[in-house]
């Protein structure tokens, strides 16, 4: 899988891919699950879940190279048809999948080491009500960063693998009940 040039983004490695989606697997059946994945820069996490069964997925990025790449990789798997890249902002871009009233199963939150931003995405996923009651967040950090504090989601697992950190959310049982 392509990525773009420089230090810009950092790709999943595949070691980091299967701690994540293992921990994913024991949680939610990807089959036909609805995928947001933000600061996608290769698209890597996006990829590998329509790979494993998601019926489609959303790629936010606001860099150029970032989608250009996106798009190769998509068409060289043969999974653009399953795909949308918004090249943009995460703010303007979580505003316009809530305008469609969108709510995803799996959502990847993965923003640049030295711009954390983990917080305020997971506070406009909720206010935006873009998770699924049963949808799984998945955010990753440096794992030096300050461990994130969401009063609203239940970290159900978090592990430190080289100098990531990475950890699972989702909405509180009595939350996600109420919402069916």
């Amino acid at each position: 899988m392509a990525a773009p040039r420089g230090l810009e983004t950092r790709p999943a490695t595949a070691r980091i891919r299967a701690s994540i989606f293992s921990r994913i697997a024991s949680r939610m059946d990807l089959d036909r699950a609805r995928v947001l994945d933000i600061f996608a820069g290769s698209g890597s996490l996006g990829i590998e879940a329509l790979s494993r069964g998601a019926g489609n997925a959303v790629f936010v990025d606001s860099a150029r190279a970032a989608a250009n790449t996106i798009t190769q990789n998509l068409r060289q798997l043969g999974l653009d048809k399953r795909a949308r890249i918004l090249m943009m902002d995460f703010r303007r871009a979580l505003d316009e999948v809530a305008r469609e009233t969108k709510r995803f199963d799996l959502i990847f939150v993965d923003p640049p080491f030295a711009e954390d931003s983990s917080a305020e995405v997971l506070a406009k996923l909720l206010r935006l009500d873009l998770i699924n009651p049963h949808g799984i967040v998945t955010v990753r950090q440096y794992y030096r960063a300050a461990e994130l504090k969401v009063t609203e989601l239940e970290c159900v697992s978090r592990a430190t693998i080289g100098d990531h950190r990475i950890a699972l959310y989702r909405l509180p049982e009595k939350a996600a009940a109420n919402d069916l």
